[in-house]
C-alpha cells in the first residue's frame, strides 16, 4: 500500500521476443524462453521487494502482454486491475505520460517498448543514474521511481526519485 502524497511507477521494457519468423507482424511477435523464464525473474524481484502494482497500464503487443503474464505469476500478493493499451504500442515518452496520467492506483506498472520507455525512464528520474545499462534499457529493464504527488494527473517530468533498478542475469 502506497502511503497519501505518494506515487510509485514501475516502468517496465517488455521480455526479449522471438525473431524465428519473420511472417509475424511485430504487434504479434510472442516472447522466445528467455524472454519468459526473465519476465518471470522479475515477478520474482517484484514480489520479494514488495512492489507490487495496484494497476499495470500495458501495451497491447503479443510481448507486453505475455510478459505481464509470466511477471503476475509470481507477484502473488496483490491482484491489480490491468489495462491493456493500444496507445502504448511503440509510444513515444509523451504517449506514455498521457496514459500514465489516466491512472488511478498509487502503485503503478506501466509495459511497454524501447526506444520510447528508455527516454520516459531518464525525462522522470530528477537523478537518472549514470550506468550504461540504465541507458540501452535492455529487454525487461524495470525502473521503480517514487514521487511526491497526490495524483498521476500532478506528475511532471524530472521529479521522480530512482528506488531501484532491475536487469534480468546476464543483461548487465
Amino acid at each position: 500500500m502506497t502511503p497519501q502524497g505518494h506515487r510509485r511507477l514501475i516502468l517496465t521494457r517488455h521480455a526479449k521476443s522471438a525473431w524465428d519468423n519473420p511472417a509475424i507482424a511485430d504487434h504479434e511477435r510472442p516472447l522466445n524462453a528467455r524472454g519468459r523464464l526473465a519476465a518471470r525473474e522479475l515477478g520474482d524481484w517484484l514480489a520479494s521487494r514488495g512492489y507490487e502494482p495496484e494497476e499495470v497500464l500495458c501495451s497491447s503487443s503479443l510481448r507486453t502482454r505475455e510478459t505481464w503474464e509470466q511477471v503476475a505469476a509470481a507477484v502473488l500478493e496483490v491482484r491489480p486491475v490491468v489495462r491493456y493499451e493500444a496507445e502504448l504500442y511503440q509510444a513515444a515518452p509523451e504517449n506514455l505520460l498521457a496514459v500514465l496520467k489516466t491512472a488511478t492506483a498509487a502503485s503503478v506498472m506501466v509495459l511497454a517498448h524501447n526506444p520510447g520507455i528508455a527516454d520516459f525512464a531518464r525525462q522522470l528520474c530528477a537523478r537518472p543514474p549514470l550506468t550504461p545499462a540504465f541507458a540501452r534499457y535492455p529487454t525487461t529493464a524495470t525502473t521503480v521511481i517514487d514521487f511526491q504527488i497526490n495524483d498521476w494527473a500532478d506528475l511532471r517530468l524530472g521529479e521522480g526519485s530512482m528506488l531501484d533498478f532491475f536487469l534480468p542475469a546476464g543483461r548487465g
